[in-house]
């Protein structure tokens, strides 16, 4: 099929946020975040020499490739995106350019998205990755260090706690040493990707944003890109963060990322669950004006998708629209 009719055919996605972060669940040394917990490490300015020793008690003996996509199956879901890499750096997924990765950096010692993959084969769900092209708080010229504003909650967007002078930093270096490399590792090892779901770009170039466009259009032709590689390119649109238009959207590619609760990274007190009716509500909503719904949830530190999650959206499929 044509990428772009099934993805407008696709309509309910499941996306999962899954890092250290999980670790954390929202909580640092007797402190809790009213943000989103998958910026934990930038909300309270934890340094990668301690942060990085999340790595060593990664061990999520509960996790199941299986499970998830059965669970996204079950939902009545098309597609999975999951965080092959996010802000944080750490990798879900085996890189010939980091160490700091599931299988080289942890006692898990598991290619998580070898695993996903090939349970999305076998059941016959979509996989697309997230990637975080721009930040990258592991990497001394991660970016995000230009503009001077800040992300809610007053978080930095740049690592300004270890590498301190902004004026030294060079993207580029690190899109070229591991932005571009990890990329061709992602469309090239795991078979076939319906998507690339980049983020926050922030200070990313044009030239940049289309090197790295045409990278993933050179490996997987028919893999799709969403438009927050930056600079106007993209195969379709991101609404923002939760965001659910009214509009309606005709032959035009949407898609609206949205949380089941309030965060997209495990946070283990964030309990402000979506009813299954609320889940199926949106759901018609955003399909009806032509939208696809890319709903979140986050796995805790043993690979566990929150109990009430499972049922919430158990519940959505058995009464899929």
């Amino acid at each position: 099929m044509d990428a772009k009719k099934w993805f407008k055919e696709a309509r309910f996605g499941l996306m999962i946020h899954w890092g250290l972060y999980s670790l954390l669940g929202g909580e640092y040394r007797g402190q809790r975040m009213e943000e989103i917990a998958e910026w934990a490490q930038s909300y309270f300015r934890i340094r990668n020499a301690e942060y990085s020793q999340l790595a060593k008690a990664f061990n999520p003996l509960y996790f199941n490739a299986e499970e998830w996509v059965q669970l996204a199956k079950d939902a009545g879901m098309e597609y999975m995106v999951v965080t092959a890499k996010h802000h944080e750096g750490f990798c879900l997924f085996d890189s010939a350019y980091d160490d700091f990765n599931t299988v080289k950096g942890t006692p898990f010692g598991r290619d998580v998205i070898a695993e996903l993959a090939t349970a999305c084969k076998k059941h016959g769900m979509k996989l697309g990755f997230y990637y975080s092209q721009e930040l990258d708080w592991h990497e001394p010229n991660g970016g995000g260090y230009l503009p001077k504003k800040l992300n809610v909650g007053g978080m930095h967007w740049t690592n300004n706690w270890d590498f301190s002078n902004d004026t030294e930093k060079d993207f580029d270096q690190c899109f070229r040493a591991k932005t571009l490399p990890q990329v061709r590792e992602l469309l090239t090892n795991y078979g076939e990707i319906c998507l690339i779901w980049f983020d926050t770009p922030i200070q990313i170039t044009p030239a940049q944003s289309r090197e790295l466009y045409d990278l993933v259009k050179s490996l997987q032709p028919d893999c799709l890109v969403n438009s927050r590689i930056g600079n106007g390119l993209g195969d379709y649109r991101s609404m923002g963060d939760n965001v659910i238009p009214e509009e309606g959207m005709g032959d035009a590619l949407v898609e609206s990322p949205a949380t089941l609760n309030s965060t997209w990274g495990f946070k283990y007190y964030d309990d402000r669950w979506k009813s299954p009716e609320k889940v199926r509500s949106i759901k018609k909503h955003l399909n009806e004006r032509g939208v696809n719904y890319l709903l979140n949830v986050g796995p805790d530190h043993l690979g566990r998708i929150p109990a009430p999650a499972q049922e919430i959206l158990g519940k959505v499929g058995k009464n899929s629209l």
